[in-house]
């Protein structure tokens, strides 16, 4: 997106820096500039809440954080050894098999920035609850839109962490250790907290609210709270996520992109289908790994391909398993996944670099040997969202966390576990369309099919082992396919494995099934324990 709303003398004012952890709650030096230096008007509200948004871009998208916790640990991406290295101590490894500690970046990093982003908000609050940030008429409703926001940022902690501290003050005393509360805990604080605002935020859906919270995005992520219900906090609310989605559909505000490309170009700004995205701006949003999911991905030698101002780092792609479920006419695996021979910009052959591959054609296949080590043809490459001729380190594309197909799939989920599988197949159907331009057949799933188990190939699939498990045993495993492939890439592939039973239960590339339901959530980190004695860590851990 070109165009951000905070204005950049606000957001010198409004900056905040990565916090090092949950209980440093309190800054003198922040306060005195807010309540002595500045006195904005109506229009700075945009920018003062945008403060507190920053840090969600943070939380998924910088190196070792959600994003990776969601996809590395799951069945559709990988990090192998490379030959120009992505070996980095075992960690990529370690979060493949399931062995990770809690001394992990994904654990350290995930947690730090999302408490970041609470204690903007809780600072912001605090400061307009006080008066220090006059907003005049506009104050319950600004206050409504950050502690939807809060809530967001509780909602990411709710499903990694689980049991984790509750803060919503920011005027604590010195000293102050929050108190662990319980996964139900937050989980109905989350709930809570977007009921009992949503309808003070805007229904608008223009450049005045995106990025934003208004209505239609705080239903989304409650019907997505409650579409986890049932692992969150013991209950399933089935039809709750479906109303929540209902809200939003009933809108008339969104609709499917006629091709899933658009959602994800870099000018995706206008796109109808996004409900909720954090804008991204190479011009602006500039830190080294605000967005390079592409720089992880791409051999170096396809810096010529795209004309790079970088040349990327070669190592993260597609699990064999996940892309071979694929539909062969399916457009998704084509357009979302960088595969075949390579060019430069002009048309000439890539030639690999490194490795055993050196001087022999940049071919990438559908192979993974594995996660110890790979080659640089090995592996589908991550390509869904565009990469623009030129592009830097950073992306410009604007990072969708919520989107109009989640929303169908939201409902259309909760119908199925309702008994209502013929309506859910409708609701797939209307999204498979687009990705089945040429053989429209295809595109129709009846509820009979999404009852049935999945098309995927579990087992062990390495060169040190080979086992077959398969996907016929998993409940409405066809249905956790149709995630697979319509929303790989987004930093949500863990969440719905867990969900659907898959996540400790089953084997993919060098992965093995620990029939550990107690890695379902990552421990707290060691660094946090270490500085508050009033946290438990989760079980196994």
């Amino acid at each position: 997106m070109k165009k951000i709303f905070i204005p950049k003398l606000l957001a010198s004012l409004f900056v905040i820096g990565t916090l090092p952890g949950c209980t440093d709650l309190k800054d003198e030096a922040y306060t005195t500039i807010i309540a002595s230096k500045f006195n904005p008007t109506q229009n700075d509200i945009a920018a003062i809440t945008g403060a507190a948004y920053s840090n969600w871009r943070f939380v998924m998208l910088d190196w070792d954080g959600y994003w990776r916790a969601q996809e590395l640990s799951a069945d559709q991406e990988v990090i192998p050894g490379r030959p120009n290295g992505w070996v980095d101590g075992g960690v990529y490894r370690r979060i493949h098999e399931h062995k990770w500690t809690s001394e992990e970046g994904i654990v350290r990093n995930t947690w730090t920035r999302t408490y970041a982003g609470i204690t903007n908000c809780n600072r912001i609050i605090y400061q307009i609850e006080s008066n220090l940030i006059p907003v005049g008429e506009s104050k319950n409703a600004v206050l409504a839109e950050l502690k939807v926001l809060r809530a967001s940022y509780y909602y990411i902690l709710l499903d990694m962490f689980g049991n984790v501290p509750l803060v919503t003050q920011f005027d604590l005393p010195e000293g102050f250790l929050p108190k662990q509360s319980t996964r139900k805990e937050i989980y109905d604080f989350v709930v809570k907290e977007i009921e009992s605002n949503i309808a003070l935020l805007s229904t608008k859906n223009d450049v005045s609210t995106y990025g934003k919270f208004n209505q239609w995005a705080a239903y989304t992520l409650l019907a997505k709270v409650y579409l986890n219900a049932e692992v969150y906090a013991g209950t399933p609310q089935w039809q709750k996520a479906a109303d929540a989605a209902d809200k939003v559909i009933a809108s008339g505000l969104f609709t499917l992109e006629s091709n899933q490309k658009n959602v994800f170009l870099t000018e995706n700004q206008n796109s109808k289908e996004i409900v909720w995205a954090f804008p991204l701006d190479e011009k602006y949003t500039n830190n080294w790994n605000a967005f390079d999911l592409h720089m992880q991905s791409l051999s170096p030698e396809n810096q010529a391909t795209y004309n790079l101002r970088s040349a990327p780092w070669g190592g993260m792609s597609a699990i064999p398993q996940f892309i071979s479920s694929f539909d062969k006419d399916d457009v998704r695996m084509k357009q979302n996944w960088i595969q075949g021979p390579q060019y430069s910009s002009s048309g000439v052959p890539l030639i690999c670099t490194m490795g055993s591959f050196k001087d022999k054609p940049l071919n990438y296949i559908n192979e993974v040997p594995s996660i110890a080590g790979a080659e640089s043809v090995h592996g589908y490459r991550l390509g869904k969202f565009e990469i623009k001729l030129g592009a830097e380190v950073q992306l410009s594309n604007d990072f969708p966390i919520f989107r109009y197909a989640d929303v169908l799939f939201i409902k259309a989920e909760s119908l199925l576990r309702l008994g209502r599988a013929d309506e859910a197949a409708t609701l797939v159907t209307q999204v498979r369309k687009r990705a089945f331009p040429s053989n429209p057949d295809k595109a129709v799933v009846t509820g009979a099919q999404l009852r049935g188990g999945s098309t995927y190939a579990y087992g062990r699939r390495d060169t040190a082992q080979s086992t077959q498990e398969g996907g016929d045993d998993i409940t409405y495993g066809r249905f956790l396919d149709e995630l697979g492939w319509e929303f790989d890439q987004e930093g949500r592939r863990r969440q719905d494995l867990i969900r659907f039973g898959v996540f400790a239960k089953k084997s993919w590339l060098s992965h093995s099934a620990t029939n550990d339901l107690r890695k379902n959530l990552f421990p707290i980190p060691v660094v946090e324990m270490n500085k508050n004695s009033n946290l438990q860590q989760n079980p196994g851990y």
